[in-house]
């Protein structure tokens, strides 16, 4: 049965809000098309007959009187092949397309297809008639991009043992055109196209969500060494402006262990996102040699575009990042960044005239936030058929002045389990990716080195713990290097200064431009913590024979083991046992001298 089509007249406009009256049928999160322009807008309050809209679309030129008619639908996302390698604004309307249509000026209420219905897709069965499905099987295939097979599922809406009555031949179809029918146990039947539709705001069911134990590998070394997230992990990435929030992004969303990308520029500034989309389509994957955007999807919203369209851009990406996780696939979302986010919802509650929390945020902000990081997971997708999905998310938080007691930062810190903070001092020092190694954390430690241990080297865990163990040494004696110099100290303190300068600057610090320090696999990551732990257990060793401090200090291995980064991935094992062995003759006729 269908719905009643609720329609009222705007009683008042204050910014991006419109109160309608007569919007007695409507329901919570309908989406209305407000005045003859009609807008898209949705509703989030309702007083009686009374309806607060937040528009997603500018709303100046309004005005009291003006229609306002309730399509009785939540906002939703199409699902479907073409989603591939586009970029879209926050509520899922094709940026390119616009733009062929309509210039560089996007006007007011303008409708396009979310994804093109015209497009004839290669499609290829996997099942035949008879079979026996349910929800989350996959009824066929289709290339969306050479990376990517876009599997067409049973739409999860559709309940129950499923008898698979008539299915089309491979060939090529629309996404709107029936590829099967299937009847239900009350012989209900049902047709199934390329197309799903599917709240945004409604998380997408799965069978079981797993315990994450494998980490998602980045390439980055301070991230896979020091602070791990794992697949279907959450992790957050605060910073002041100029710090790198961006970049590291960028650095993840490239070099990340995972199938699908969802970029979400959310509020950001324009020239950035501007970048980011000019960028994007010219990077190469460096895992395939083809074009990055093959297995990435851009949603952007700038910081001038309306703002409650920003708040619907966070729900828009993940609905998408869930839909290929049910696929199977490795998902990683990039909120860039939910400070922009919290900005709108604080802007909304305030036109709302709701209680303020701290700093102005509403009294929901962390459980909005809590909404959003708790979709991502590791999970057993629906289907007959065992299969995993994951789905990690990273989003990026703005303080204002790099300010970690911001109400955003904490209400985001209690919710993810990794916290990479982003230092603006290490920034201006040119040392990046700028994470600050003494205020960051990573909680799925205790998973993640045991895998490592298990999987990459034996010593991993002994080594990470003791360089972290060495450059919180460094810290407190940087205090007293401060106050009477670095002659002051023990020779094992000057030893050990100058062995956390080698794990900062040789191994923590990594240029993304260079096409070898870009990325670095476990093994090299092993391979060079582990050389600069040797030089420092065997050079502690030599000075407590007496072996001179100067001579430690200018071995010859020294400056090789600084430069080992820059060692390609297919001659390390030979360089790392070369190294090491003329490392332990030169301690050795060290001590024979002494």
């Amino acid at each position: 049965m269908a719905k009643k089509v609720s329609q009222g007249k705007i009683l008042k406009v204050s910014g991006p809000l419109v109160v309608a009256s007569g919007m007695r049928d409507a329901e919570m999160f309908d989406v209305v098309e407000v005045s003859d322009k009609k807008l898209i807008g949705e509703v989030i309050e309702i007083h009686g007959d009374l309806a607060s809209i937040q528009v997603y679309e500018e709303t100046a030129g309004l005005g009291p009187g003006e229609p306002v008619v309730s399509t009785s639908y939540p906002l939703a996302c199409d699902l479907a092949p073409g989603l591939m390698g586009n970029m879209f604004d926050g509520i899922q309307r094709p940026l390119e397309v616009m733009h062929q249509k309509f210039g560089n000026n996007i006007r007011r209420g303008v409708k396009v297809d979310k994804l093109d219905r015209e497009k004839k897709w290669p499609f290829t069965p996997l099942v035949k008639a008879g079979d026996k499905l349910q929800a989350g099987d996959p009824i066929g295939v289709v290339q969306e991009t050479s990376l990517i097979k876009h599997y067409i599922m049973v739409p999860p809406t559709i309940k129950g043992s499923l008898l698979l009555k008539q299915i089309v031949p491979a060939g090529e179809y629309t996404i709107v055109e029936d590829l099967a029918t299937v009847s239900d146990e009350n012989n209900t039947e049902q047709q199934i196209q390329m197309l799903q539709r599917w709240p945004v705001r409604r998380p997408r069911p799965y069978a079981q969500k797993l315990a994450p134990a494998e980490p998602l590998i980045t390439g980055q070394r301070v991230i896979d060494a020091f602070f791990p997230i794992t697949k279907g992990g959450t992790a957050a990435i605060p910073g002041p402006f100029g710090s790198g929030k961006t970049v590291t992004q960028h650095q993840l969303a490239k070099w990340a262990a995972s199938d699908v990308v969802v970029y979400i520029g959310c509020g950001e500034r324009g020239n950035e996102m501007t970048d980011v989309l000019n960028e994007f389509p010219e990077l190469v994957d460096p895992k395939t040699g083809k074009s990055l955007m093959e297995r990435t999807i851009l949603i952007a919203n700038t910081s001038d575009m309306p703002v409650a369209a920003r708040e619907a851009s966070i729900y828009t990406g993940i609905t998408i990042a869930e839909y290929y996780r049910d696929m199977g696939y490795s998902v990683s979302i990039m909120a860039d960044s939910t400070s922009r986010w919290a900005e709108a919802l604080r802007e909304m509650s305030g036109r709302l005239e709701e209680m303020p929390g701290e700093e102005g945020y509403p009294a929901y902000l962390g459980s909005r936030l809590a909404q959003f990081y708790e979709r991502a997971g590791m999970v057993k997708c629906l289907g007959s058929k065992e299969k995993e999905g994951v789905l990690t998310a990273i989003g990026a938080v703005s303080p204002p002045g790099g300010d970690m007691s911001d109400p955003v930062v904490q209400a985001t810190l209690r919710i993810v389990k990794v916290f990479w903070r982003l230092d603006s001092a290490l920034a201006y020092r040119r040392h990046f990716p700028a994470i600050n190694w003494l205020q960051s954390y990573s909680l799925y430690d205790a998973k993640v080195l045991g895998w490592m241990d298990e999987n990459v080297a034996g010593a991993w865990s002994a080594n990470r713990r003791l360089a972290m163990q060495l450059l919180q040494d460094e810290a407190k004696l940087e205090e007293i290097v401060k106050l009477v110099g670095a002659d002051s100290l023990p020779l094992s303190d000057q030893y050990k200064m100058q062995i956390c300068r080698m794990i900062r600057e040789d191994f923590l610090h990594q240029n993304s431009f260079d096409e070898v320090d870009t990325y670095t696999s476990l093994t090299k990551q092993f391979y060079m913590l582990d050389l600069i732990i040797s030089l420092y257990k065997e050079g502690l060793e030599a000075l407590k024979r007496g072996v001179d401090l100067k001579s430690l200090q200018n071995l010859p291995e020294v400056e090789p083991i600084g430069r080992f980064k820059f060692i390609k991935e297919d001659e390390i094992k030979e360089a790392y046992s070369k190294l090491k062995e003329e490392l332990k003759q030169s301690i050795a006729s060290l001590h024979s001298k002494y």
